[in-house]
């Protein structure tokens, strides 16, 4: 029982974010990521979804054109 308060205790996270100051992050961890697309209908949603957005962006600049 004893055991599995201390347990309780270390992963309380409650703690106030003041008192940490600045919290920093290693470059290592927060290097770009890569796009898998491992199966052709995944590479086909991705594609679509990036043309929608410049078609969106088209229709929008034609619209307040108009």
């Amino acid at each position: 029982m004893q055991r599995l308060v201390q347990m309780l205790e270390t992963q309380n996270t409650t703690h106030s974010r003041a008192n940490e100051g600045t919290r920093s992050y290693p470059a290592e961890k927060a290097r770009q990521g890569e796009i898998i697309l491992r199966k052709p209908w995944m590479r086909l949603v991705f594609i679509a979804g990036l043309v929608g957005c410049v078609l969106l962006v088209l229709g929008i600049r034609i619209a307040a054109g108009l």
